[in-house]
């Protein structure tokens, strides 16, 4: 049994890890908009708020099962920020840019979360519940600031 607890709260922890990737990228995002575009950012911190209740949601899962919650983000969401900063330098910070990579994150996230869901290790049931929930609310916010793009493109 301390296999499969060990494998959930890996895990876990790795949907904890890609919500701190999306809460900081977020955050990063609100920074690299200028200050007309006050319904991207507001749109920006709700996510990131949202992410970072995610985040916290799963971490009391982890201690649940007897686990550490990470504290950290991934290794691709620390390049990924690192990128947002390489492209701020080098373009103006253009609302198509920011929706494009924040569209790149939601897909990460959301892969992660299809991931952690199609896998054939056994998930609790209320842990299953709760993936799937989260997973859900990934991809809308992924369809919004799709929605997003698309209409900047069309008016561009």
């Amino acid at each position: 049994m301390a296999d499969n607890s060990d494998e959930l709260i890996g895990v876990l922890n790795d949907l904890i890890r890609i919500n701190h990737d999306r809460t900081d990228g977020y955050r990063k995002a609100v920074e690299e908009l200028k200050p007309a575009d006050l319904d991207l950012k507001t749109l920006f911190t709700n996510m990131a708020n949202t992410s970072l209740q995610y985040a916290n949601t799963l971490s009391t899962e982890v201690r649940n099962h007897g686990g550490t919650p990470a504290t950290s983000t991934t290794q691709a969401g620390k390049f990924y920020r690192l990128w947002m900063d390489i492209r701020s330098t080098l373009a103006a910070r253009d609302r198509k840019s920011v929706l494009s990579l924040c569209e790149f994150g939601e897909d990460a996230a959301l892969r992660a979360y299809e991931t952690a869901l199609s896998s054939s290790r056994p998930l609790p049931p209320e842990v299953r519940t709760l993936l799937e929930e989260q997973r859900q609310n990934v991809q809308t916010s992924r369809d919004v600031v799709k929605r997003y793009r698309e209409m900047h493109e069309t008016v561009s």
